[in-house]
Formats: structure tokens, sequence, C-alpha cells
């Protein structure tokens, strides 16, 4: 994840050099402990919180159970993992629903903080659960923000309550229930306008549709590319309004991640939700303990195989499980694994999810890698992709020119398939029958290209 590249280097950096220790001795932890604090403070975590954490890690670190155990280091890191958790909320906050629908959210935040298109994801997520969302055109001021939302609400698929700049916002939002009522919306989500900073009139117009529709839900989103204004405003907003929880946007840019680490310690709100991007379907449910394993290059295999399963076709699945059974499992259908891996999302944050990944550079990959690939997959006949068996050296030399790339790469391809091939045989064989149907997962379907 781009916010958080750099501090992860230098915390398994840190922890690289830990482990290389063997024994810990208490002036070896509080050399990396002190390595640690910087490195949080250059992530642009607030300093207050970063003292208060870095005591409580030594607090546990430093005792005859750590320096007496087998592996001293990894229990550190074990220590260190437990408490940026804990510092992000420790467990996941999810959105509260009404008893008696509908739920009613209300989206603030500052202009250009990615309020309206957070609005559309939410809506999207909430339709692909089976709700019935309504999203509500509550800025009246910015121009072209009613029609942003009515583009937005069209790509996902949601319809958009509007009453044009006639009425006011608390207005609307109170209309919006009636309406909701009636077309069997379960979800309302109320957008709002922002300002390029915080006003009094802002507040205002906040809380007087507050205190007209009663939202079960008042969610902040903030950009995360601010770094601390992003805490700084977070706490102001929760002063004044009481806000149940932040959505974080643009983590996937070139932030330094402090918001992320320090929002919740400064406002006692949590996070929600986090933006990875303006696709409609790049925003992910905040897990603090998931998002801890990250920054410390030890994988989040749960949001993986959640991705997976969204895109999850149970029909192609059980013909792939039977292709591996049988022993059949070619290039078509590699290639057919590796769309739906591109589909899932960038592809250095779907690297990062893995285990370990994250410490290998010679295995890191990007889009280009997976579309020189697919170039030379389809460049071959059929009976190629089907049989990879029979390439010689001119058939390698037509793919590769077919393809635009080098022979060297056409080579690499087909050394590692075969090798997945292998894999892949070997796991069918061994889960055949009913061992198989109870083992059927998504194929996640990595090619190691580099």
């Amino acid at each position: 994840m781009a916010a958080f590249e750099s501090l992860t280097d230098k915390l398994q950096s840190i922890f690289r050099n830990l482990k290389g220790k063997g024994k810990l001795s208490e002036k070896d932890v509080k050399a990396a402990l002190r390595e640690v604090r910087l490195a949080l403070l250059e992530a642009d975590v607030n300093y207050k919180i970063v003292r208060d954490f870095i005591k409580k890690i030594q607090e546990k670190a430093i005792g005859q159970e750590v320096f007496e155990s087998l592996t001293p280091a990894q229990q550190v890191i074990k220590i260190v993992n437990n408490e940026l958790s804990e510092l992000m909320g420790g467990t996941q906050s999810k959105i509260e629903m009404a008893q008696d629908p509908p739920t009613i959210i209300l989206m603030a935040g500052l202009q250009g903080s990615g309020k309206t298109t957070t609005a559309g994801k939410l809506a999207k997520n909430f339709k692909s659960s089976g709700r019935s969302p309504l999203l509500v055109a509550g800025d009246v001021y910015r121009p072209a923000a009613i029609k942003q939302l009515q583009v937005v609400g069209e790509r996902v698929g949601v319809p958009v309550f509007n009453m044009g700049t006639a009425k006011t916002p608390p207005e609307i939002a109170l209309a919006s229930i009636g309406h909701a009522k009636s077309n069997n919306n379960d979800v309302i989500l109320i957008d709002t306008a922002g300002r390029l900073h915080i006003d009094e009139d802002l507040m205002e117009e906040l809380q007087e549709i507050k205190k007209v529709v009663g939202p079960h839900e008042i969610l902040l989103v903030v950009d995360a590319m601010t770094g601390q204004d992003a805490v700084n405003v977070a706490k102001a907003f929760n002063d004044e309004l009481g806000i149940t929880g932040v959505v974080l946007t643009k983590l996937d840019g070139d932030a330094r991640g402090g918001a992320a680490l320090s929002v919740r310690a400064v406002t006692g709100r949590p996070i929600k939700y986090v933006g990875l991007g303006e696709k409609l379907d790049a925003l992910e449910v905040f897990h603090p303990d998931r998002m801890a394993s990250r920054i410390l290059g030890m994988g989040d295999v749960l949001t993986l195989i959640e991705k997976a399963q969204q895109r999850f076709d149970e029909d192609k699945a059980r013909e792939l499980e039977k292709k591996i059974r049988e022993k059949k499992f070619n290039l078509d259908d590699f290639m057919d694994q590796l769309r739906e891996f591109r589909s899932m999302g960038p592809i250095e944050d779907l690297m990062g999810m893995v285990p370990g990944m994250g410490q290998m550079k010679n295995l890191q990959m990007d889009e280009r890698d997976l579309i020189k690939i697919e170039a030379i997959i389809q460049s071959m006949t059929r009976e190629e992709r089907e049989n990879p068996e029979i390439f010689n050296s001119s058939r390698k030399r037509r793919v590769s020119r077919g393809s635009g790339t080098k022979v060297q790469d056409v080579n690499r391809l087909l050394r590692q398939f075969t090798q997945i091939q292998k894999m892949m045989h070997k796991f069918g064989s061994a889960a055949g029958g009913k061992k198989a149907k109870r083992m059927r997962l998504p194929n996640l379907g990595f090619p190691p290209f580099q």
C-alpha cells in the first residue's frame, strides 16, 4: 500500500536486524524502539501518540518472558503488531444498521476529500450486500455537485433523490426519508456540502441536518494525503458534530500514512473504511489487525481471499477444479486466472497482501508484467496453449515476435507455467473426491513473472 511503503520498509529493516542478533538485551530492544519511534515520526504520526505507543511496547518488550524466549525478536515483533492494531482501534467497527429502516448515514467532510465518490462507493457496497440504498443530493452550493452525484449513482445503479437548489439541505434530507420509505430504500446516504476549510456556516448546516433527520451514522471523509491536517480536521468535526466514524480516502496515494495511525487515538472515533483508488469498487472495510499486519510486511491473506470471493464464479471454479483433478490445467486457464487477479485491484496492493512478498523485491510485479504475460499467451496457437510441451525454438521465436517480447520472456513464462502446472496437478491428485469438494476455494493465480 503506497501510503505505508516507506514505513513498512523501515520497520522490516529494523526487525531484520533484531532477528539477526539471536539473544536480545535490554539495550538491543531500546535501540530498535528508538528506530521505530523515528520511523513513525517520519510517517507523520502525531508525536504524543508515538511517545505513548513506544512506552507501551517498551513496558511489554523489556521483561524476562521476552528475553528468555527461544525467539525473542519474534516476541517483540508480535508485541509491536498487537499494539499497532490497538492504536488503530483493535477490532473492525461496523456500520450501525437501524432496527427500523431506513438506516440514515450522513456524509461530511471538507471540499475535495472525496465525499461524493465515497458515498457512491458505499452505496455500491450496500447494494452488493442485498440492500436497497438511496443517494441524497444535499450539496446545493457547489456547481455541478448534484450532477456529479447523479453520474455516480448511475454508474453504481443506485437512485439519487434530488430537489434541485430551491430547498435547503436540511429540508432535502428530511424529505428523502419519506421518499425512501415509499420506495423501499433501507439505507439513505446523504451527500453534503464541503468547504475548503472548517467554518461556522458549514457546521451549523450539518448540525441542523443532524437535528432534523437523526442519522444513525455520521461518517467523516478525510483525505489521507493531507497527513496531520486530516487528523486535525477529524478532531474538529468530532468536537463540533459528534461523528461516529471516519473514511480515509487516497491511501493509495503517496501519503506517509500517519493519519491512519493517529486518527483513532486523537478522536476516539474508529476508521470504518479506507479508499484505495478512484474506481467505485476501490473501498475496503477497515480492519485494524489486518492493516497492522500489512504495515509490518506480514501480508493480509484474509482481505485477499475476500477480494477473490467477490469475483468468485462457482461454475467456473467447478470447471477449473475438474481440470486440475484431471491434469488438464493449461495456459488458457492460467490466463483466465491472470485476468481475475488483475480485476481485484492494483497489483502492488495485492502483492503486499501476500505474506513475505514485500521483502522479496525480485518477485515484485507491476501491471506491465501481467500485460506481457497475456500478450505472450495470446500470440500462441490453441494447440500450443493446450500442449506447451510442443514448443520448439521456431515456435518460441514466432510467439516472441507476435507478442513484441523477447524469446527469454517466452522461455521464462513456459518454465514458470510448467512449475505451476505441476503444483496444480499435484494438488489435484491429493485433493480428489470428497476432499476436493470441501477445499473448493477461489483460485488466486499469482504469476511470479520476474
